[in-house]
């Protein structure tokens, strides 16, 4: 397929999730007995994409291929509809009444809230008039969420490195992307102070253990994603050669079989891995000096995750279509 092509398959894959209501994966906490309501009622913007953050990243998705396309491209009208069902100032309104509540202060932190932050830098990118318009109903969503993450890193012990949901350092990454884009300062100072906090004296990352079975991130390669962000080329150079020493090299890193079951929504994690290698791997090259001799590597590299990625937008496994489009979007256009 041509990347168009691709694209437009993520493209399809989120239309396909984003008001699909069932089967639906809602973890929330209840202090009381209740009936149980539907998940649109709860969440009546993010209830499709079987979970509240594959939801956000989808809608993300979809306004990231709206800014790079043509408006004339046939599919655009569709997908502006579609953002405008879910974008109403009442769905907006429920989500704030959701996500506001004391007992959801930790709900879907860190991994849903970012994405919700990226959802609103790319709103706020895109130069288009329906764009301000959906980022102005999304701001009251977008400052509680910057709220919840000065409380919460400024208590925050120590980082988690998993390779899924709650791993701190992809997090921090998307948080210092969004306070760039937003210019928010404060909140780029917290990011930066946190990453340097809790990452600086890394050595040694075990990259040979990875992946763990469920992963679609990877905790080594995701800190130096990070911490690229936060230091100067010189500074990173230095703290990449401690952190994963003799990387890139033939032996390392290659891309991993496809898993056998995509049924199975945890061995379908890998799916996205591959995409969320490539870009870390892209990112990390680009966070090195000019004539570092370790960037060839990692781009070839970045360039074999992709390729083993492309074959999963094949699937039609909903395990794996709810949300592997966002990670193929991403790592084709940044």
């Amino acid at each position: 397929m041509s990347n168009n092509q691709l694209l437009q398959r993520c493209v399809d894959m989120a239309l396909d999730g984003i008001h699909r209501e069932y089967p639906c994966f809602f973890p929330v906490l209840i202090d009381a007995p209740t009936n149980f309501i539907r998940p649109r009622d709860w969440t009546p913007a993010f209830y499709g994409c079987f979970d509240w953050h594959s939801a956000v990243h989808s809608h993300w998705l979809l306004v990231r291929w709206l800014s790079i396309t043509s408006p004339d491209e046939p599919l655009a009208a569709t997908v502006r509809s579609a953002l405008a069902t879910s974008f109403t100032p009442e769905n907006l309104a429920g989500e704030y009444r959701f996500l506001s509540h004391p007992l959801r202060v930790s709900f879907e932190r860190p991994y849903g809230l970012v994405w919700l932050l990226q959802l609103t830098a790319e709103l706020r990118k895109w130069n288009d008039p329906i764009a301000r318009i959906w980022l102005e109903g999304l701001q009251p969503l977008e400052q509680l969420t910057v709220r919840r993450f000065h409380e919460w890193l400024r208590r925050l012990l120590a980082p988690v490195r998993t390779g899924e949901h709650n791993q701190t350092a992809f997090a921090l990454g998307l948080l210092a992307d969004w306070a760039r884009d937003a210019a928010d300062h404060s909140t780029a100072e917290l990011a930066r102070i946190t990453a340097l906090r809790f990452y600086s004296s890394d050595c040694n990352l075990p990259l040979f253990l990875e992946p763990s079975g469920h992963d679609f991130l990877s905790p080594a390669l995701a800190t130096a994603d990070l911490m690229r962000r936060v230091m100067s080329p010189n500074d990173f150079s230095a703290w990449f050669s401690t952190a994963l020493p003799g990387f890139p090299d033939e032996k390392t890193l290659q891309p991993m079989p496809a898993p056998a079951d995509l049924h199975d929504g945890k061995a379908a994690h890998f799916a996205g891995l591959y995409f969320s290698r490539a870009w870390m791997l892209n990112g990390i090259a680009s966070g090195l000096p000019t004539n570092d001799p370790r960037r060839p590597g990692l781009t070839r590299l970045a360039q074999e995750h992709l390729d083993a990625g492309i074959p999963m937008l094949e699937s039609n496994e909903y395990s794996v279509t709810h949300w592997v489009g966002t990670y193929a979007m991403y790592a084709l256009t940044t």
